[in-house]
């Protein structure tokens, strides 16, 4: 897909698979359900409608998440000022399309969910105050935010943190020193491949 999803009108059924990290079989039971709504065209094919993409999307608590994405919200949360600094700068080069914002702890950090409304949110686990356990807990069990792609950073990547912060509703969890290209794939909007050839 080359076109801004904003600026295309319809999608065809492979097309809103990517869109919503699914099969295109997948696309094509939702429709014949009428879980998702699709138009026909004279021809027999289905198109979609993004309105109705994003829609079905919300209710059903999936994040919208592609390369094709025109601007991806990124919310970077890291009380290591110096990496937080490190991962905007390497975010907004690699990702000029995408708007990146900072948050340095638990508590500013769910300011800007309501605020920037982003979605993805890179969130560091061992913060003073407001973990990055009890952040991840409250962005789920908010409706509004509940579908937000959240990739959970740490240093102390144990078996026991990972259980535990996927269990709170983190979509990943990496290790710190962070591996860029691990970081990127997981995040869907650069191929890996295009990162290193950088």
């Amino acid at each position: 897909m080359k076109q801004k999803e904003g600026s295309k009108k319809y999608f065809t059924p492979n097309e809103v698979a990517e869109l919503l990290m699914v099969s295109p079989v997948t696309v094509r039971q939702w429709a014949n359900k009428g879980q998702i709504n699709a138009l026909t065209t004279p021809g027999g094919h289905r198109r979609f409608l993004y309105r109705d993409v994003e829609r079905f999307a919300r209710e059903q608590g999936i994040a919208l998440i592609s390369e094709a994405t025109a601007k991806n919200r990124i919310l970077v949360v890291d009380d290591d000022e110096q990496l937080a600094r490190f991962l905007f700068e390497i975010l907004s080069s690699k990702v000029p399309s995408a708007e990146i914002e900072v948050a340095h702890d638990g508590f500013e950090a769910g300011r800007k969910v309501q605020l920037f409304q982003p979605q993805v949110i890179l969130l560091d686990l061992m913060m003073p105050g407001l973990n990055g356990f009890e952040v991840c807990k409250r962005i789920r069990e908010n409706p509004v935010t509940r579908a937000t792609k959240i990739i959970a950073m740490t240093g102390y990547y144990t078996d026991e943190n990972v259980a535990r912060i996927c269990e709170a509703g983190a979509n990943a969890c990496i290790e710190k020193p962070i591996d860029i290209k691990k970081l990127f794939g997981l995040l869907g909007v650069v191929a890996a491949e295009e990162l290193l050839e950088s």
